[in-house]
C-alpha cells in the first residue's frame, strides 16, 4: 500500500524563514562552531529582504515577460529560431518554460559555459553565485569511506573546502554517503552531463553556511545517518548526532537555490525546510515520497506543516489550496483568511493552474537529461 502523501513540486518554490537558530546534529558545539553560526547570522541579516513584494513583484514581471515571447514565438517562426529552441539529446525543441531555464538551458554551449548558471536565479536566492569565483574541482571517486579524512577526488573532500569551487562529476556516479554530507560555503554542485545520483545512506547539511548551488542531482532513499567524528572543514572535524534521512537539510544558512533536483523517499518527502534562513530559491525540482507502511498520524500527511510556529500564530497566514491534486492520503490544512470573502486586492494573488495540470506543469522538473553539444 502507497500511503504515504505524493506531491510534485514544479517551476518556482521560494522560501525565506528569520528565526533563531538551532544547532542540528552538532555533537559539540564548540569555538569552530560557535564563530561559524556568529557569521552566519551575520549574513543572514545581509541578505533578509523585509519587502517580499518587492522579489515577487520582479519575478512576476520576467515571467509575464517570457510568456510574451512564447507566445510570439509561436506565432512567429522566424522569433521562434531567435528565441533559441534548439533540438536537445531527444531530438525534441527545447522549450524553456520559466526564466530560470531561459537563461542557459537552450545553450549548446551550456557545458562549456557551466558558470553562467551562477547568473541566472531568480526569487529570494537571486544574488546566489556558488563557486562562480572558484576553480573547477572533478568528482572521480564515488566512494565515501573515510568521514575523517576524505580522499582527493570525492564529494566528501569538495564540499569541506573551505575556499570557492564549482564541482562537477567525471561520469555517471551512484555516491552511498555513510554519514552526512557536510557542504561549506561557496560551493556548487553541478550534475549537468551525467547520472548523479545520492542514493542509499546519509543526507546532504547545509548548515550555518552562504552561498551555494545545487543542480541536476537525483537523490533519493535516503536513511538516518549513526553519527560519529566527520570533517566539516579543511581545518576542522567534530562529533555529529545521528541524522533524520531527509535529503537536503539547510539550518541558519543564506543564498542558497537548489535547482532541477530529483527527491524521493527522503524523510519527510521534503527538503527540510529551512529553520534559520534566508535568501532561498528552490526551481524546477521534482519531490515525491512512496512507501509501503500505513501511517496513522494524520500530521505526516499534511502538505505543508507549520513546523516551527504554534497554531495561535500560524491561523492568520493566509495559506489557501484550490484546484490541488492531493494523492495517498496527503491533506492541506488552510488558515487565515478566504480571499474570496476578504477584500484582498487580487492583483497580490498569483492565478494557479487546477491539480489536473501536473503533468504539464512538471515536465521539464527534476534533473534533466543534458548532454554535452546540445540543450539540456
Amino acid at each position: 500500500m502507497d500511503s504515504k502523501p505524493r506531491f510534485l513540486f514544479s517551476s518556482l518554490l521560494f522560501l525565506t524563514f528569520f528565526v533563531t537558530f538551532a544547532a542540528a546534529h552538532i555533537g559539540q558545539f564548540d569555538e569552530y562552531w560557535k564563530k561559524k553560526a556568529e557569521l552566519a547570522e551575520v549574513k543572514n541579516r545581509a541578505s533578509y529582504n523585509p519587502d517580499p513584494d518587492s522579489v515577487t513583484s520582479h519575478f512576476n514581471a520576467e515571467v509575464h515577460t517570457e510568456s510574451i515571447d512564447m507566445e510570439d514565438d509561436t506565432a512567429n517562426n522566424t522569433r521562434r529560431g531567435l528565441r533559441g529552441k534548439r533540438m536537445n539529446s531527444k531530438n525534441e525543441p527545447c522549450v524553456a518554460t520559466n526564466p530560470i531555464d531561459r537563461c542557459w538551458r537552450c545553450r549548446s554551449d551550456w557545458s562549456k559555459n557551466r558558470k553562467l548558471m551562477a547568473k541566472c536565479a531568480k526569487g529570494f536566492g537571486r544574488h546566489t553565485t556558488g563557486g562562480l569565483d572558484g576553480r573547477f574541482y572533478i568528482v572521480t571517486n564515488p566512494a565515501d569511506d573515510d568521514m575523517v579524512n576524505p580522499k582527493k577526488g570525492t564529494l566528501r573532500w569538495g564540499v569541506i573546502q573551505d575556499r570557492p569551487l564549482w564541482i562537477v562529476f567525471a561520469s555517471d556516479m551512484i555516491i552511498r554517503l555513510n554519514e552526512e554530507l557536510i557542504v561549506n560555503s561557496n560551493k556548487t554542485i553541478d550534475g549537468r552531463g551525467y547520472n548523479v545520483r545520492i542514493v542509499g545512506g546519509a543526507s546532504m547539511m547545509l548548515q550555518f553556511i552562504h552561498n551555494v548551488i545545487i543542480t541536476n542531482l537525483h537523490i533519493h532513499d535516503i536513511v538516518p545517518g549513526d553519527g560519529g567524528m566527520i570533517r566539516d572543514s579543511e581545518t576542522h572535524y567534530g562529533f555529529r548526532t545521528r541524522s533524520d534521512g531527509d535529503g537536503i537539510s539547510i539550518f541558519g544558512s543564506s543564498n542558497i537555490w537548489i535547482d532541477h533536483v530529483s527527491m524521493a523517499n527522503c524523510g519527510d518527502g521534503l527538503i527540510d525546510a529551512i529553520m534559520g534562513s534566508t535568501a532561498i530559491t528552490i526551481s524546477n525540482s521534482h519531490f515525491t515520497q512512496h512507501n509501503d507502511r500505513i501511517i496513522l498520524n494524520v500530521t505526516l500527511l499534511q502538505v505543508t506543516k507549520r513546523e516551527y510556529s504554534p497554531e495561535n500564530i500560524w491561523k492568520d497566514w493566509n495559506w489557501r489550496s484550490e484546484g490541488d491534486l492531493l494523492m495517498n492520503g496527503a491533506v492541506f490544512v488552510p488558515s487565515g483568511v478566504d480571499p474570496n470573502t476578504n477584500s484582498i486586492d487580487e492583483r497580490d494573488l498569483i492565478k494557479a493552474k487546477p491539480g489536473t495540470f501536473v503533468t504539464r506543469l512538471t515536465r521539464y522538473s527534476g534533473a534533466l537529461d543534458c548532454v554535452r553539444g546540445r540543450p539540456c
